[in-house]
């Protein structure tokens, strides 16, 4: 399965692999779409680079894939299961902080996360991922960045690179307090 899904990747259009300029601010809108190589001040890794530091265990790992809102409407009795977030073991998941514009409460939610994550010390490097083609985690390393952490990785494939390697999984819920 592993090979049939890396030839799917490289067979993509060459339009699809075209060089994404970082925006000067966050990205605030289609999310799910191609991102950039790069994000300034911090340390882009792949899936196995995001392994090795796993397996060291001195990484913080912060999942930001957005959390599914149940929807509106729903007849009185109707029994609402979220879809499970299968994602790195030892992440914390803080959804929906990855958006171009927060409400203060989620900020001051993704702030509080943040100081759960590293131990309040902004030296210590924290990882943030969400799946491929997502802004999101890209919108959250760029946002730690300024409430200034330093040691920053971004992991852009996501959970879909990881789990494209076999590496392992389990089901996260998200930290409470959030939406």
């Amino acid at each position: 399965m592993r090979h049939a899904l890396a030839l799917a990747f490289a067979l993509l259009p060459l339009a699809a692999l075209a060089e994404v300029a970082e925006p000067e601010g966050f990205r605030e809108d289609d999310y799910r779409a191609p991102v950039p190589a790069t994000l300034a001040g911090a340390t882009v890794v792949d899936a196995e680079a995001a392994h090795a530091l796993w397996q060291a265990g001195e990484v913080a790992f912060v999942d930001v894939l957005p959390r599914a809102p149940k929807p509106e409407g729903l007849p009185e009795g109707t029994i609402w299961r979220e879809k499970p977030r299968h994602s790195i073991p030892g992440a914390i998941w803080l959804p929906n902080v990855g958006y171009g514009r927060l409400a203060e409460v989620t900020e001051t939610w993704f702030r509080a996360g943040l100081q759960k994550a590293t131990g309040g010390d902004p030296a210590h490097p924290v990882l943030f991922f969400c799946r491929a083609d997502c802004w999101m985690s890209w919108n959250a390393a760029k946002r730690a960045l300024g409430y200034g952490y330093v040691n920053v990785y971004w992991f852009p494939e996501g959970t879909d690179g990881w789990t494209l390697m076999d590496y392992p999984t389990k089901d996260l819920t998200p930290e409470p307090g959030g939406q």
